[in-house]
């Protein structure tokens, strides 16, 4: 059984890096790109709402019993398969997955534009994911 009071206080953190980050909705990429302190705070702020959204499929995917993902990316396909978010939710979270691989292992330079994108255009993404995952909660009640 999926441990509700858990994951609703990590929806609230999210919430919470949300409104954070929000703080810098309309940079642009000669902003982004001239302030070192800027981009270590939105850079790690994303991260740690990709991480949240990681764990809290990862206390639902094993909670459920669903099968062992193979990846972060995989665990968002699980939650797809078994319909708790939808199709056009998918790939923009399995693209959250890579990002974070990317701000935490350092693969590669981080795109700025991909930066600056993602705080002026997908943090709804985020809502949508909290949105998909309370509903989620609400069918199991």
């Amino acid at each position: 059984m999926v441990d509700k009071i858990l994951v609703l206080r990590k929806l609230a953190d999210l919430d919470e890096y949300g409104s954070q980050i929000r703080e810098f909705a309309g940079i642009t990429i000669r902003e982004y790109k001239a302030d070192w302190k800027t981009q270590r705070i939105i850079e790690r702020t994303l991260q740690m709402m990709i991480e949240t959204c990681l764990d809290i499929a990862g206390h639902i995917i094993a909670d459920e019993n669903f099968r062992t993902p193979e990846s972060y990316a995989d665990m968002f396909r699980i939650l797809h398969e078994k319909e708790i978010i939808a199709d056009v939710q998918l790939p923009g979270l399995e693209k959250m997955a890579k990002f974070r691989n990317v701000v935490v292992h350092q693969y590669e330079k981080i795109d700025l534009e991909t930066v600056v994108t993602i705080v002026n255009k997908n943090l709804s993404d985020f809502q949508k994911y909290k949105d998909s995952i309370t509903g989620y909660l609400t069918k199991k009640s």
